[in-house]
């Protein structure tokens, strides 16, 4: 049975890709102009942004760095989302960089044992969000035209990824075994900052690559991740292009309609959500550009960032490839995440939260003549109110890993809540 089904699965494969390249033939031009407009975004945007943070990563993975942070973050990671502590490494670098570092990141740690396979397929759940210069810069004030709406679009992306993560804390229970060996329950009686050392110096050893060795291999792997990406970009770019020049988004727009028509949103939406689907950038851009309210337009545009696009996909599946860490439960994440957040836009602009949020440094800045100069202040109070949250996040995390040494929680760990 499972071997029919992989026949029919080469079949079908194989007479997509026999369309797709016959429709190219038949629309080269189409397909010419928009490879180079995928390839100007790849080269200007994603290559210059994702390079340093990739060879970053693995200098910070080869030096055992992340192995250290991972002892002190484990009292946080554990009990909220049931990952180890490095998956805070792959979530701040996710939260940076964006799209596909976290999958970067999590094939990383399965490889060298940092995580289990559920783990992994948990961390990878939640940790694949878009950087805040994507939804502020290109679709806030690039597509949209209001900075304002940067605030919302990021509330209601960093919250829903908040809600896959404690949803998907739960996920794979059945799996995994909690028993703990008696070596690691006698290591939780060494204090945390020696137990960090001692596993910077364990990770150290065994990658044992001299720094030289360390830096250009991060450099060849991180170039070559970045060029399977661009890959994909272009890709996905052109196939979609050719796909609405043949008719098939009209096709697929056709259940879209019928999912619309349920729940009375506008179905001029329906179109940018199907080029969405496919790749996040073209279909944001047709969603803020569509005849429809604003607040659909925004929880449309939402979901597509949520859902972030098959190209995308196709990304975190080619670097997964190389691990056991399975891409369904990463696909459910997807479409959970994508409805999460689309609901979660249409509430919070109906509240009027993110807008009243986005208006203080305007607040501020009308001040200013009154004040003797604060305007300086309201320039930079994003900027402050990013690190207060980091300092915060540090704080509380510094919190919670004495209270579990001062009371002794051990059932944190013993029963992986």
């Amino acid at each position: 049975m499972q071997r029919r089904r992989k026949q029919i699965g080469t079949i079908l494969l194989a007479t997509v890709a026999v369309l797709f390249t016959a429709s190219l033939v038949v629309y080269p031009e189409q397909g010419f102009e928009t490879g180079i407009e995928g390839l100007k975004v790849f080269w200007d945007v994603v290559f210059p942004s994702l390079l340093p943070f990739f060879i970053l990563s693995d200098l910070l993975l080869g030096l055992g760095v992340v192995n250290a942070l991972g002892v002190f973050l484990e009292p946080l990671m554990r009990p909220v989302f049931n990952v180890p502590g490095v998956g805070a490494f792959a979530l701040s670098m996710g939260l940076a960089a964006g799209y596909p570092m976290d999958a970067v990141i999590t094939a990383k740690f399965r490889k060298t044992g940092a995580c289990t396979r559920v783990e992994g397929e948990r961390l990878l759940a939640f940790t694949n969000t878009a950087d805040p210069l994507f939804m502020f810069g290109a679709v806030a004030v690039g597509m949209f035209k209001s900075p304002a709406l940067g605030v919302l679009l990021a509330l209601a992306h960093y919250l829903s990824a908040l809600i896959v993560g404690l949803t998907f804390k739960f996920y794979g229970r059945k799996e995994e075994r909690y028993e703990r060996p008696h070596a690691v329950a006698q290591r939780d009686m060494v204090p945390m900052w020696k137990r960090a050392y001692q596993e910077m110096m364990r990770a150290r050893e065994e990658d044992n690559r001299p720094f030289g060795k360390l830096l250009g291999d991060a450099v060849t792997e991180s170039v070559k991740t970045l060029l399977m990406i661009g890959g994909f970009i272009i890709f996905f770019a052109v196939l979609l292009r050719v796909m609405t020049q043949v008719g098939v988004v009209g096709l697929l727009a056709l259940p879209v309609a019928a999912v619309f028509h349920l729940i009375h949103m506008n179905p001029n939406l329906i179109s940018p959500l199907i080029k969405g689907i496919f790749e996040i950038d073209i279909g944001a851009a047709a969603t803020a550009s569509t005849n429809a309210s604003l607040v659909e337009r925004l929880s449309v545009a939402s979901a597509i960032i949520a859902w972030s696009g098959l190209a995308v996909h196709a990304q975190v599946a080619s670097v997964l490839t190389d691990t056991d860490i399975r891409f369904r439960p990463y696909l459910i994440a997807r479409v959970y995440q994508a409805v999460v957040a689309g609901v979660l836009t249409f509430v919070l602009f109906r509240m009027g939260i993110g807008t009243r949020i986005a208006m203080i440094p305007h607040a501020v800045s009308a001040m200013a003549p009154m004040t003797g100069g604060l305007s300086s202040f309201a320039d930079s109070l994003t900027e402050i109110t990013a690190w207060v949250a980091l300092l915060a996040l540090a704080l509380g995390a510094s919190l919670l890993i004495y209270f579990i040494k001062k009371f002794k929680l051990a059932f944190f760990y013993s029963k992986g809540l």
